[in-house]
Order: C-alpha cells, then sequence, then structure tokens
C-alpha cells in the first residue's frame, strides 16, 4: 500500500486517504466526529498513527497540519444572516420537493406538473426541465457527493435517472405496481433504492438500469428510506409501524425494528452507521442499534405526530419536528431534550441541521422558515415572504444558503 495524497473533509471533520493498492486507487477516510477546536492535536495525531498504518512518521507533521486545519475551521464564528435572495416561480402546479447538488451550485424542484427542473443557484436560470413522467414527480435528488446524475420518482410508479449536465434520460426504473415516494443514491452513486405504495422498496442498478432487488417484508407503504454511509445497509420506515434494515448486497432483510404505534414518517442512520432515528405519528422518535436491531432510547415530549427527524453530521444530536409547532433537539448519548424550539404557529414537516451543526432550520404551515441556535433553543431568524404553507428546507453543503419550498408554488433561495 501506498499512500498517494491526504483529502480534507469538513463536514463532518475527517481526512481521506487517497492510496494505492495493487495497482488501484483507493479511498478511506479517518472520521474526527469528536473533533473540537480545543482537542490537542499532537495527541491526536498520536491515536491516528497508532490505528492507520498508512500514516507514517514523515507524514505526521502533514496530518498535525490537517487537523489544525479543521479546528481553525470549526472556530470561524457562524454569525451568518440570511437575506432573501430570489424567488423562482418554479412551476405552475404546486410544487413537492427541493434538493441541492453537494456544492449548491444548483438545486431540484419537483412538481405536481410532471416535471423536475434543474436551476443555477447563483442567477436563478433554469438549466433543464426534465419531462418524460405522467404523473407527480414527488420524490427527486441528487447523487452526491457527485452532482452528476438526478433521480426522480414519481406517482406514474416509475423512476428515472437522468444526466444532471445534458438533462437527458439514462433510464426508466419500472417495476412498482404504486406510487414512487422515496428514494435515494448508495454513496458510491452505483444504485438507486426507490420506496413505494406497493409496499416494497426496490435496488436498482445506475449503469445498467436493471432492477438489483426487490426488499419485501413491509405490509403497507415505504414511505421513507436511508442508505447508510458505508453503502452496505438501507433502513426503510412503513406504514404498517415498522422500520427493517436490509443487507444491500445480500437484498434481506436483517432486523425489523418494532415498537412505534404509528406511521414511520422519517428514518436515518448516523454518520458512523451504528445508529438509526426513527420518527412516529405516535408522537416519539426512537434511536435503534445497527448492529442488533434494539432500541436504545425513546424521546418523548412531542404533544402531536412527528413530521420530521434527523441527526446531525457528528451524530452527536438528534433533532425532531412535530405537528405540535415545536422541534426539539436531543443529546444521542443521554438522550435528554437539550433546548425546544418555540415559536412557529403551525405544525413544523421539516427539520435539518446546518453542516457546521451550530443552528437548526425549520419549514412551517405558518408560511415561515425559522433558523435556531442549536444550544441555546433561540430563534435567530424569521425567514418571511412565502404565501402558503412551507414544506420543505435545505442547506448547501457549506451551510451559507438556504432553499425553502412551498405550497404557494415558489422556492426561495436565502444567502
Amino acid at each position: 500500500m501506498k499512500l498517494k495524497r491526504f483529502l480534507l473533509r469538513y463536514y463532518p471533520p475527517g481526512i481521506i486517504l487517497e492510496y494505492e493498492k495493487g495497482g488501484y486507487l483507493r479511498t478511506k477516510s479517518i472520521d474526527l466526529l469528536d473533533l473540537t477546536p480545543e482537542t490537542n492535536p499532537d495527541e491526536l495525531v498520536a491515536e491516528i498513527r497508532q490505528s492507520e498504518p498508512l500514516i507514517t512518521e514523515s507524514r505526521a507533521e502533514q496530518v498535525k497540519h490537517l487537523v489544525l486545519r479543521l479546528q481553525q475551521k470549526q472556530g470561524q464564528q457562524n454569525h451568518h444572516r440570511f437575506c432573501f435572495c430570489k424567488e423562482l416561480k418554479a412551476h405552475i402546479l404546486p410544487l413537492t420537493n427541493v434538493a441541492f447538488d453537494k456544492s449548491g451550485s444548483r438545486f431540484i424542484t419537483g412538481s405536481y406538473d410532471r416535471t423536475c427542473r434543474v436551476w443555477d443557484t447563483a442567477s436563478g436560470t433554469e438549466l433543464h426541465m426534465l419531462e418524460g413522467h405522467r404523473n407527480v414527480v414527488y420524490a427527486i435528488t441528487f447523487n452526491n457527493p457527485y452532482g452528476d446524475k438526478i433521480a426522480t420518482g414519481s406517482f406514474d410508479k416509475t423512476c428515472k435517472l437522468w444526466c444532471a449536465e445534458t438533462g437527458k434520460c439514462f433510464h426508466t426504473f419500472r417495476g412498482h405496481t404504486a406510487e414512487i415516494v422515496c428514494l435515494a443514491f448508495n454513496p458510491q452513486s452505483t444504485l438507486v433504492a426507490t420506496g413505494s405504495m406497493d409496499t416494497t422498496a426496490k435496488l436498482w442498478d445506475v449503469e445498467s438500469g436493471e432492477e438489483v432487488a426487490t426488499l419485501t417484508g413491509h405490509t403497507a407503504e415505504v414511505l421513507s428510506l436511508c442508505f447508510n454511509t458505508v453503502g452496505n445497509q438501507l433502513v426503510t420506515g412503513s406504514f404498517d409501524h415498522t422500520v427493517a434494515i436490509w443487507d444491500v448486497a445480500a437484498g434481506r432483510r436483517v432486523h425489523t425494528l418494532i415498537g412505534h404505534t404509528g406511521e414511520i414518517s422519517n428514518v436515518q442512520f448516523n454518520w458512523d452507521c451504528s445508529l438509526i432515528v426513527t420518527g412516529s405519528m405516535d408522537k416519539t422518535s426512537k434511536l435503534w442499534e445497527a448492529v442488533s436491531g434494539k432500541c436504545v432510547a425513546t424521546l418523548v415530549g412531542h404533544k402531536e405526530e412527528v413530521l420530521d427527524v434527523c441527526f446531525d453530521l457528528s451524530g452527536q444530536l438528534i433533532a425532531t419536528a412535530s405537528a405540535d409547532g415545536t422541534g426539539r433537539v436531543f443529546s444521542a448519548t443521554t438522550h435528554q431534550c437539550r433546548v425546544t424550539l418555540e415559536g412557529h404557529d403551525g405544525e413544523i414537516s421539516k427539520i435539518c441541521f446546518s453542516p457546521q451543526g451550530s443552528r437548526v432550520l425549520t419549514a412551517s404551515s405558518d408560511k415561515t422558515a425559522r433558523l435556531w441556535d442549536v444550544q441555546s433553543g433561540v430563534c435567530l431568524q424569521v425567514l418571511e415572504g412565502h404565501t402558503d404553507e412551507i414544506f420543505s428546507c435545505v442547506f448547501n453543503y457549506e451551510g451559507d444558503t438556504i432553499l425553502t419550498g412551498s405550497k404557494d408554488n415558489t422556492c426561495r433561495v436565502w444567502f
């Protein structure tokens, strides 16, 4: 094995090693999820050297320099105030979803008008209109971090794979017998997973366009799914009140997570693939061990359904959004509620952390999105201007641009 070069990853903090083995170029990552500006860099480098044979004595100083750069990035104060930049009358009919590519330079919108559109973030110009679906385009995503492909899932029971650069359709994935409502690329961008109202999830080969596996076992609609960061497991959440963990390579179920007493609204792995968080209409969220499938905590406190749930990038915090109009931030280790986010006048349907993990963004039926301080729970900013319910809100990779999508048929870009 021969080390070729280092790559820096800011969110979550880590160092990527590019090395040569058997004539092939490979990569592996050193995750530094517990890194803080106070971490002793010399001690950390010594720890890394013990566990990673590619880091030899001669490379230690270089690694220390990278650690210092990551700490410097963490130390930068995040006092960014978002200003409304532009409103895009994206579609004639209502929007369903919005998503950024990794850099945030482009985003996509899905709509009831049966199209997905690709936009340039800076100028607000439409780059491509992806046409071909025969019903609502509901689920949309880029194959981040690459950003060269787009997948769209539709109520017409198909998923389409597109070239993000040209707008050309590569494949149409046919096989589901009901609406497709969720989808995701695996981290390697070799597979697309789709979840459907037909109670199944399917895996599709990006290159060939062929179906790889049908994941059967749920008895009601599959409403959410998520690959882990390695790509060897997929988690699915269903209206049958259960969550399933699947072995991707074998296409079979490893665990069924039973405990919720209501429909599952969202599921997500943490960064190091050890935990899964689930949100449910039973007003709770649950934390599960990915390896054993055991429930390690039930996160309570909401008075109405939990509509969304997510980890921060380091996997140390969990945010929940509820129909009771509040958000909550929990510790993933102590399972205690750290702060309650109060201020919205309607249900919160979406919640997400900034890449830095210092802010939380919420989208509400009260026509506003709000930005909150994670530590204090204080509302830092109200993003106003939409004239109807906001159902989607996302940060770009750097955390300096926000996208909101609303039932008023517009999306807004905030810099």
